[in-house]
Parts: structure tokens; sequence; C-alpha cells
């Protein structure tokens, strides 16, 4: 059976208390045993004392005992449970509470025994006999018997005490059960509340309703850590939402155009509007082929985004790659006049060098697209100690400030119009920023309208051993 937070919580504060209230019971009334046995027995001592001493100065010069006196201490002391007999140096009893009153002595006994075994089941006492000495001027002059249930007994105002403790410990334990509840529930509900705002919020979420936030308030740090937690998961749940129908829409516009093309130039030729001739097959293969390269870069960037992207390593001069690249992109930059320059010593990287080169690639492709006729591209390679840094740089067209955070995200267009001139997919950036981070780098981009764009790339430095 599972139970809610707030029932949980309320029971916990109740069992907490209560174990509490029971072990502060046990333990006083082990403590209190003790000590009140001790006391008992000590005070019992201290009366037999009290009370040799108070028979011996009734003994007087002359040689004769006050029997009246004698009597009245010894009554006053049957009264606490005490049986007294008393009798001088040559044997002759004074005074016997036996004899005074034996079925009254014969009643305490048996009350205060049976006091004993009500208090202690397995209680195995019994009547216990002291003999003191009486003296007078340094002179015994007889001698003094005390009876009483031994080895200590318990009076009924003794148990009086003893039953008025347990009896506030009961009291304390229903108060504390009754306060354990009250703030149980009241904890419990102030704990509870938002995590159930959170709950219903998380629930809406699910549903697809990713607008939904948690507005709880709480000082709890944990409560506060999850309503943040679930925003933010709904806030990434909702740019995703927003990125995955955006993906969608821009895949059919991208495909919508070199379809509709085909689809227009084949109906044409079906229905003998238009000679199937070398020009019109043509332009029918070149959309072909952008429908193909657009499905190409699409496995591409699944293969680099998936989790198990496998990197072939090996160790190579960077700058070298790089150099090797800019040659290939001589014919484009030298037909929009656009000057090159390179910076950078011999800095030998382990890594991918196809999916590095495909980085470079990518990245000097758009320079090349984007800057304008006559303007410049500069490349920098620097060596760290904890990685390389590359900068590829230009003075071209720039991207807006409300476009720079998006510009890693697949089929993201800054420039939707050059973006079509030039063919591009908005695949190469996000392809990019994959391979990177496949090699535990990160990739940054600066740029400003008109005056250009730049990526620095970080590769850290790793040898053999370390992969």
């Amino acid at each position: 059976m599972k139970y809610s937070l707030r029932t949980r919580l309320s029971l916990s504060y109740i069992f907490v208390a209560l174990i509490c209230v029971f072990l502060a019971g046990i333990l006083t009334n082990l403590l209190l045993e003790k000590h009140f046995r001790d006391y008992i027995i000590k005070n019992q001592e201290s009366m037999s004392r009290e009370i040799v001493s108070s028979v011996s100065r009734q003994y007087t010069e002359d040689g004769k005992w006050n029997t009246d006196s004698i009597e009245n201490i010894c009554i006053s002391a049957l009264e606490k449970g005490m049986i007294i007999k008393v009798s001088d140096s040559s044997g002759k009893v004074i005074w016997d509470a036996t004899v005074h009153d034996n079925s009254k002595c014969q009643e305490i006994i048996s009350h205060m025994a049976q006091n004993m075994r009500n208090r202690y089941p397995g209680w195995e006492g019994g009547y216990v006999v002291d003999e003191y000495p009486i003296f007078s001027s340094l002179n015994e002059i007889g001698k003094i018997e005390i009876g009483y249930i031994g080895p200590y007994y318990f009076s009924d105002s003794d148990l009086d005490f003893i039953n008025t403790v347990n009896r506030l410990m009961m009291a304390v334990a229903v108060f504390s059960f009754f306060l354990s509840l009250f703030i149980g529930a009241m904890m419990a509900k102030r704990l509870s509340t938002p995590i159930s705002g959170i709950i219903s919020t998380a629930r809406m979420i699910s549903k697809g309703y990713y607008s939904d936030r948690a507005t709880v308030k709480s000082n709890t740090r944990e409560i506060d850590q999850l309503a943040e937690t679930v925003n933010n998961l709904a806030e990434t749940l909702e740019n995703q939402e927003s990125i995955r129908k955006r993906i969608t829409a821009d895949v059919a516009h991208e495909l919508r155009t070199p379809l509709a093309t085909l689809q227009s130039h084949m109906e044409a030729m079906i229905d003998g509007i238009w000679e199937p001739d070398v020009e019109r097959l043509k332009s029918c293969h070149e959309e072909i082929i952008r429908i193909n390269r657009m499905v190409g870069d699409l496995e591409k960037l699944a293969r680099y985004e998936g989790e198990n992207l496998v990197l072939t390593r090996t160790s190579f001069d960077i700058s070298e790659l790089i150099r090797n690249l800019v040659r290939n992109f001589e014919t484009g930059f030298m037909n929009k006049d656009i000057s090159v320059s390179f910076s950078g010593e011999e800095e030998t990287v382990y890594a991918d060098k196809d999916k590095i080169s495909q980085v470079i690639i990518n990245l000097l492709s758009n320079a090349q697209k984007y800057t304008r006729e006559g303007g410049r591209v500069e490349i920098t390679v620097k060596g760290g100690n904890e990685a390389t840094e590359i900068r590829i740089k230009d003075n071209g067209i720039g991207i807006p400030p409300e476009d720079l955070p998006h510009v890693f995200e697949r089929f993201y267009r800054a420039d939707k119009s050059r973006n079509r001139l030039t063919g591009g997919a908005g695949i190469g950036l996000t392809i990019t920023k994959a391979i990177v981070e496949a090699h535990k780098g990160k990739i940054l981009v600066q740029s400003k309208i008109n005056e250009g764009t730049e990526f620095i790339i970080f590769l850290p430095k790793m040898s053999m051993s370390d992969n």
C-alpha cells in the first residue's frame, strides 16, 4: 500500500515523539527506581538511628524508663511500618509492638508485603529485624529490635509518588502525540503542497503543455531545486519542440522546391510539352543531386551526433592540414578577389584527420560564401598547454545578434535568401559543432553586422595513451 508524503511525514513525527517519550519514561523509571530505592534504604537507616536515639533519651538518671514516651515513639514508628521491641539490659521487655497490638502489626506487615508484590510481581523479600544496642553514659542499658519488610519497602505515599510520576509521563505522551500530530500535519502540508504543485506541472508537461512552469514558493532548498529542474526541463522540451517543428518545416521547404521542379519538368515531358533533351534532363539531374546531398548531410549529421561516433585518431600537423585545404579554395577566393592569410607554426594534434578536415572545409566554405568581393580571410593556429586554438576570421556580412545563439542549430538560417542562393541547407555548422564536441573540444563564434565573423575552435591536447 502506498501512502502520501503528508501521511508519511505525520506518522513519522508521531512515531518519533512517542519513541522519545517512551524512552524518556523507561529511563526515568529506571533512574527513579534506583535512586528512590537508595533513598528508601538510607531513610530507613536514618529513621532507625533516630528511634534508637529517642528511646535512649527516655532512660532517667535514677535507672528508670519513661515508658509513656517510649510507647509514643514506638506507636509513631508503627504507623510508618516499623515493628519495635525495647528490652533493658537484663532482658526485661519494656515495650513490644506485637504485645501492644499484634493484629495491627500483622496487618501492617501484610500490607507492606502486598505493596511490594504489586509493584514487583517477582518480589522475594520478607520480614527483617535489625537489632541496635542502647547506651547511656557509654554504658549499655538495653537493646531495641526494629522489624520491617526488607531489604526495603514502599509505603502508600511512596507508591503514590511513583504512580504520580508515571501518570505524568503518560500525560506527556498523550500531549506529545497530539502536538506531534499537529506539527507533523502542518510541516507535511508545507512540504507536500509545493511538491504537489510541481507534480501537477510535470503532468501537464508530460501531456505536451511545455509552456507550463512550476511557480511554487518554498524555503526548502531541495524543493526549489526540484522546481528549477522541472522548469529547465520544460524549457528544454519547449525549445526542442520548437526546433523539431522548425526542422520539419525546413526539411519540407528544402525538399518542396526541387521536388516541385522535378514534378513540373517530368509532367511537361510526359505531356509532350517539352522534349526530353539533354538540358532538361540535366536540370532534373541537378535537382536530384541537390536532394541526395541534403539526405547525405542529414545522415552525416545523425552519425556525428550519435553517442557511438567512432573517431579514428592519429597524430598530424594541423597547420599543414589547413594550408593544404586553403589551396583547394584558392580558385573560389581568387574569383571574388578575397585575400587569405595564414599564421601558425607546426602544431601536432591527436584527432580524426578526416573529420577535422570536414570542420575546416565547412568554415572555409562559409567564409568564402559570405565575404564580399575584395574582402579578406585570416586563419590562425596557436598552441597552448591544454588546447590547440584555431581561428578563422572574415570581414564579411556578419551575423545579426539575435541569430548568433542559433547558428549551430540544424536548418537555422540567419540569411535565408543568401542561403538559398549558395545552396546551403543550414546543416554545415551543426555538423562542425558535433565533430568538435566529439573530440571533447568546443567551438565559439563572434560576429558583428557588416564587420565580419570569427569562429574559434579549441581542440584539447591528447596523446595516444589518453585514447
